[in-house]
């Protein structure tokens, strides 16, 4: 079996009497969408930012390919190739689709802000960018500006920002949130389509897209990982049922 790309290895983080995320380790390997589901107040939010460098746990760690990141911030973790996708729009929405996926790039390369102007004439740059927008189907809105996209577009704009990153691990957080049926099944098949390139680290709520997706699902309840399994085990678990399916589980 190869090794994992990402590790979470005992990670704790309390806020005062409260254990938000306690104890928890999962991985994520090469090429799998591995699932991270459970109900509002679960902890999710928090393991999130602990595993992208927004939080410091109290205790454990956060190996991406195989070097212990625990200690470095957001953007070095970036660099780093751990590129996160967010529940509500981190996008600059007065810039447009191109500019967006070039400042992605950008951070990629470790490059300043304030350089922005003259890396929009960075060859090297435009073209990461463009061949990312192509990647999600946005090429033909690439003058557009990113307030003027739908929803769904906009979801496709971060997917390819993240791109831009030279990820090796994807981190979805929420990716269907706000997209109707036809956006949903859309973004479906774009997330299917990435796990070649990089895997998956992805939460979500809609159970229909997880269960679709997912090689693995890890149940995190109450500040802690209740059960990880294929869709078929999780699906069938008791404890997972009464915890937080209940009766919904796509057969």
């Amino acid at each position: 079996m190869s090794a994992p790309v990402l590790q979470i290895d005992g990670v704790t983080k309390r806020f005062g009497a409260l254990v938000a995320s306690d104890g928890v380790t999962l991985d994520l390997r090469p090429g799998e969408i591995h699932a991270l589901i459970g109900p509002n107040g679960a902890g999710k939010s928090t393991l999130i930012a602990q595993i992208a460098g927004g939080l410091t746990p109290d205790a454990g760690r956060v190996v991406l390919d195989s070097a212990d990141v625990t200690a470095l911030d957001t953007a070095a973790r970036a660099q780093a190739g751990l590129a996160r996708t967010f529940q509500i729009s981190a996008l600059a929405m007065e810039h447009t689709v191109l500019q967006n996926a070039v400042l992605g790039a950008l951070g990629a390369r470790g490059g300043r802000l304030a350089l922005f102007r003259s890396v929009l004439d960075d060859s090297e740059l435009r073209e990461k960018a463009e061949a990312a927008l192509d990647r999600v189907g946005l090429s033909d809105a690439a003058g557009t500006v990113t307030a003027a996209l739908s929803h769904g577009q906009r979801r496709q704009l971060e997917v390819a920002v993240a791109l831009t990153l030279n990820p090796k691990v994807f981190l979805m957080d929420e990716p269907m949130a706000g997209l109707g049926m036809e956006g949903t099944a859309a973004m479906t098949t774009l997330l299917d389509s990435l796990r070649a390139e990089a895997p998956i680290l992805l939460v979500e709520h809609d159970m229909d897209a997880v269960f679709k997706l997912a090689d693995r699902i890890s149940v995190l309840v109450a500040g802690r990982i209740i059960a990880t399994g294929t869709p078929d085990a999780i699906r069938a678990d008791a404890g997972v049922r009464e915890a937080y399916l209940g009766d919904e589980a796509p057969a």
